[in-house]
């Protein structure tokens, strides 16, 4: 995959399907966040930014339902694909989860193999460039197969993390990262790297994209983080 891996957040409260789930998940190369019912899926959410979540309906507590009304209500994460899984096969469940906001539902006990289609296409169009797809915004074009930048038509050289970090971008203008989600994104959960560091690079990146006149794409939140625009 190109770019920065894909993050998937399981939210399902049977220890035994969720490791199951996970081992799949990682094998198919994506990035796996665990949580055992709602509440915790929500601070999750919160904290990790997924890119997709799979989520069972029936949690204790704050039910998947609900956690999908949640999520669906809020500007933040009403773009994150949902997958629901549940063991309601009637149809006026199928229709209630997708009228709550899930992009997709499936009835348990399903295909893996189908599963992973779904998250895999859901992705191809929240994450495009995960899936080699290029990525433009006004006059910025990113290639992740070719690893290039151009800007109006000419080419921009930026470093393997400047890359990174403009392909977080990219794929969701107007969104307010965090330097929190920012580093967990671009340099991973294993690598300790000082949230200053987020400013260096980030200025490194507003450097090359101005350097032939251009206006700086590239907005300070204060408080808050980074945006494309």
């Amino acid at each position: 995959m190109a770019g920065p891996t894909p993050k998937v957040l399981l939210i399902e409260d049977e220890a035994s399907q969720r490791a199951l789930l996970s081992y799949n998940l990682q094998a198919e190369g994506f990035a796996v966040v665990e949580a055992g019912d709602g509440e915790e899926g929500l601070l999750l959410v919160e904290e990790e930014a997924p890119d997709l979540i799979l989520l069972d309906w029936m949690l204790p507590g704050l039910s998947g339902i609900e956690v999908c009304r949640r999520l669906k209500t809020r500007t933040e994460t009403r773009a994150v694909p949902i997958i629901m899984l549940s063991a309601r096969s009637e149809e006026v469940d199928r229709v209630r989860g997708l009228e709550t906001g899930a992009d997709d539902y499936m009835v348990k006990p399903y295909s893996l193999a189908e599963l992973m289609a779904r998250v895999r296409a859901h992705l191809r169009r929240s994450r495009p460039a995960a899936v080699g797809e290029r990525l433009e915004f006004e006059d910025l074009l990113l290639d992740p197969e070719t690893h290039r930048v151009a800007r109006g038509g000419a080419e921009i050289k930026v470093g393997p993390t400047e890359f990174r970090l403009l392909t977080t971008f990219m794929e969701r203008p107007g969104r307010v990262w965090s330097r929190e989600q920012l580093l967990d994104r671009v340099w991973g959960r294993d690598i300790y790297v000082d949230t200053r560091t987020v400013d260096v690079h980030v200025g490194r990146l507003r450097k090359a994209l101005t350097a032939h006149g251009h206006d700086d794409p590239i907005r300070t939140v204060r408080g808050a983080g980074y945006s494309l625009g």
